[in-house]
């Protein structure tokens, strides 16, 4: 924690120079996940040459340098500082969405831009109760320091198992539930596959679930990178009431949204999750029936 606190006590131009030495030391040093990332980069973008993946990836590093540390100076801004450099593009949007904060409202986004600020911009700007729902990390310290820094300016971070149970129980409170839904859910999960950037991937059906029991509209929001350290949200429609529970229009509508967003601004997005670490025919042969399939 110690680190933590040093980091997010950095000024803004300091940060940024650290940022750029994490960037040598992960890319030519630690060489953290290359393999990874460049086999993500290279299977989504087949017709980019071997030197466009490289210069892909080392953009990448250097966006992902600088979110990390974001991220941990969050700890230490101010409301005004969140308004500054996180700008909402149409929030009218998700007013007009919400039935002007009378209705709930879920908003789904991907690990694009600083996913982190993003939760931290909508809130100070807009003034409304966004709760995160969130799949807690590993490594206890860091996942301790993440959701102090989602709670600090009043947002009640959910985790993934309790979610369900509190939305339903609250369902008549007006509330904004963010939900950053590009991980790949483990097996045992109830999942859904389709075709996201070139590749079967399965994604998770918790979001679309809890639509179709809510009736809550869904919206999709994209985090832009105007420059370094400043970013735009701008929100997009995903599904409006009444759903079609017998289709999975939503999740077929939140990966043609993700797929753009990546397309528009690839080195933004986290390449260097282990995104497409599951094997849909191996999955199937070994239980013996096919996974819920997609589009693609």
């Amino acid at each position: 924690m110690t680190l933590y606190r040093l980091i997010s006590a950095l000024p803004f131009p300091l940060l940024y120079a650290a940022a750029w030495l994490a960037y040598l030391a992960l890319y030519y040093v630690a060489g953290y996940r290359k393999a990874v990332v460049r086999n993500n980069l290279a299977r989504a973008f087949p017709e980019k040459s071997a030197r466009e993946i490289t210069v892909l990836a080392k953009k990448f590093y250097r966006r992902f340098a600088q979110v990390a540390l974001e991220i941990v100076k969050a700890r230490r801004m101010s409301p005004e500082d969140f308004r500054r450099r996180v700008v909402l593009r149409n929030p009218e949007l998700l007013e007009e969405r919400s039935l002007d904060h009378t209705r709930s409202v879920i908003v789904l986004t991907i690990h694009q831009g600083n996913w982190e600020w993003m939760l931290h911009g909508a809130t100070t700007a807009l003034g409304i109760p966004i709760d995160p729902v969130y799949k807690p990390l590993h490594d206890p310290v860091a996942d301790r320091m993440i959701f102090d820094i989602r709670s600090q300016f009043g947002s009640r971070p959910l985790s993934m198992a309790e979610s369900t149970r509190d939305i339903l129980r609250r369902r008549k409170e007006f509330r904004v539930f963010v939900m950053v839904a590009d991980q790949s859910p483990v097996r045992r999960e109830r999942s859904y596959w389709t075709t996201f950037m070139n590749q079967e991937a399965a994604f998770y059906l918790g979001a679309e679930s809890l639509a179709q029991l809510t009736g809550f509209p869904v919206l999709f929001a994209e985090c832009h990178r105007r420059r370094t350290g400043y970013y735009e949200i701008e929100f997009h429609d995903l599904a409006q009431p009444p759903y079609d529970k017998g289709s999975h229009a939503i999740v077929d509508a939140y990966v043609a949204a993700a797929e753009a967003a990546i397309r528009r601004e690839p080195e933004s997005w986290l390449w260097s999750n282990r995104r497409w670490k599951r094997d849909r025919a191996r999955e199937e042969t070994a239980d013996g029936e096919p996974a819920e399939a997609g589009r693609g």
